[in-house]
């Protein structure tokens, strides 16, 4: 079957998924729907070639580049040092831990594979744990804090897991040189990730200046950054992977990317929110592909792994999920004491982070794309050509924690999400942001209503024009010096407001159609009305769909 036909096979089967999840009201998870479709289309003849450099290379940067893009950088420095945390101190915990727990488990894989499995078991999956919270989100700062963690470890990750590899190859393992190798290949990805994103940002506005900014040419230039980054620091041998994020990340200053036109920034977001679409989709969709010739390839899995029935690697999955998960808490609740102690000992107060709350980020370790792209990257033959040891075991071993930790954190997350207070929409600062917008723009209106004109008429319309503008702009200013005691009304006000803008909209939009049907109108201005409308919702829209 030709690439075009599988690519154009899995764009459809992740309509029809979202389309069905979305009937079942999310009340099964996207991922599991996914997984489950592709696991259909593999049942019934549909099979796939998987070549995992060629996913990796396709899949992983445009999905990082977009998160380093989004997350909010403010939240993500705040929260620098939970985050590095669990990115950097736990994935190195959890190598050297769930190492050594998997070759006592099962004694028959070696201790480097061990390693190499546990390092890529290490990331997490933020678009996982995204979906399994559709219903319950959770608060904002536990949301900051697990994506900036997702980010990092998966650099961390697949560094250690190339390491384990490297030493599973070769038979030799030394701390020093490993520590050195480390540090290059972390810092020289951050900085070819600077260096790509400041580049391409200052060619493009020096372009930009002279030739006028056209959208679909700046999204195309976006569409190529995370690539450019990732092939450039593969050849020179340090992570791709980090130097996607890290050029994401920057290009949210506008000194590196420039200010992009409103049309520009719709139109991008848009494109994007397509493209993360359909990668997270065919990535589950392909790891469901790839079930029922892991359930086939049971029995052989059985005898490398030395077991006497093969329902006992199912045992070890479980075994090896729940271990992650305790040494994920353990990890938390130890940091959280030793934070809440330092701060106690210098006299601030310090609050202990609830123990439901520890078990929400416990759980939210649900392995995803990175751990699938990364386990089938195993080399398939030693340096003397000899198979590479326990290759389908760590595989199986892999794929299942994969889908036990997607199916614990279905469950469960949506029971301990419930009910969780969430953050409100609006704070003070956002209320007194929007006054002051308000009053810089009543002082602009009166300004050129007050400029001179020597046409009566003019001067008539733009006063009756500028006293309606007026009249909007200044409904909440009469109430500015009582912020505090009436916050909650004003977000009650404007909540209405954008209820009844939509409502206002949609009538708009009815009458408009009903025009264009009956030729009372043309297609010209039917067009231009209609896309006036779109920006419109498109602003009432943004609160909602802003991450905060």
């Amino acid at each position: 079957m030709s690439v075009v036909t599988l690519a154009l096979v899995f764009l459809l089967a992740v309509i029809v998924s979202v389309f069905f999840s979305q009937l079942l009201k999310d009340i099964i998870p996207l991922p599991i729907v996914q997984i489950t479709l592709g696991a259909s289309l593999s049942i019934f003849g549909f099979n796939v070639e998987f070549e995992p450099d060629l996913f990796l290379f396709l899949f992983i940067p445009p999905l990082l580049f977009l998160d380093g893009w989004r997350i909010p950088k403010e939240a993500l420095f705040q929260e620098s040092k939970p985050i590095i945390s669990l990115a950097i101190g736990l994935v190195v915990v959890t190598v050297i831990t769930m190492g050594f727990l998997i070759h006592w488990l099962i004694p028959a894989i070696s201790l480097a594979v061990a390693f190499a499995l546990a390092a890529i078991l290490s990331p997490t999956d933020p678009v996982s744990i995204s979906a399994m919270t559709v219903n319950a989100p959770l608060p904002s700062r536990m949301a900051h804090i697990l994506e900036g963690e997702s980010l990092l470890n998966d650099a961390t990750g697949l560094v250690c897991f190339s390491f384990a590899v490297t030493a599973a190859l070769t038979g030799t393992f030394s701390l020093i040189l490993v520590t050195e190798q480390f540090f290059f290949v972390v810092f020289g990805g951050i900085l070819i990730g600077l260096l790509v994103a400041g580049l391409i940002g200052w060619l493009n506005q020096c372009l930009v200046k002279r030739t006028g900014e056209e959208p679909s040419i700046q999204i195309m230039i976006s569409l190529l950054i995370p690539f450019s980054a990732y092939l450039i620091s593969a050849r020179l041998h340090v992570s791709g992977i980090l130097s996607a994020v890290v050029a994401g990340i920057a290009m949210h200053y506008e000194r590196i990317a420039g200010r992009m036109q409103a049309a520009t920034r719709m139109q991008s977001k848009a494109v994007w929110n397509t493209v993360q679409t359909a990668l997270n989709g065919m990535i589950f969709i392909l790891l469901g592909e790839q079930l029922p010739a892991m359930w086939r390839n049971m029995p052989q899995v059985a005898d490398a792994a030395k077991v006497n029935h093969p329902w006992m690697l199912f045992i070890y999955v479980v075994i090896i999920t729940v271990s992650l998960a305790i040494l994920r808490f353990s990890w938390v609740w130890v940091s959280m004491t030793l934070t809440v102690f330092h701060k106690r000992r210098r006299g601030k107060a310090a609050n202990v982070l609830h123990v439901r709350m520890m078990v929400i980020m416990a759980t939210a370790g649900v392995r995803g794309a990175i751990t699938l792209a990364g386990i089938l990257t195993l080399p398939l033959l030693m340096p003397d050509n000899t198979l590479f040891p326990n290759r389908d075991l760590a595989i199986f071993l892999a794929m299942g924690v994969i889908l036990c930790s997607l199916l614990i954190a279905s469950i469960a997350l949506p029971i301990l999400t419930k009910g969780l207070v969430q953050d409100l929409p609006y704070d003070n600062d956002e209320i007194r942001a929007r006054l002051a917008l308000n009053e810089a723009a009543m002082t602009s209106l009166r300004e050129l209503m007050n400029h001179p004109s020597e046409d009566i008429d003019f001067i008539a319309m733009r006063t009756e024009v500028g006293s309606q503008l007026l009249e909007i702009y200044g409904r909440r200013l009469d109430n500015t010096d009582e912020i505090e005691s009436d916050i909650y009304d004003l977000h009650k006000v404007i909540d209405m407001e954008r209820d009844m803008s939509h409502l206002a909209l949609q009538a708009k939009r009815d009458a408009l159609y009903q025009m264009y049907k009956n030729k009372n109108i043309n297609e010209r201005v039917y067009y231009r009305l209609r896309d006036e409308l779109d920006l419109k919702e498109e602003t009432l829209n943004h609160h909602k769909n802003t991450k905060y």
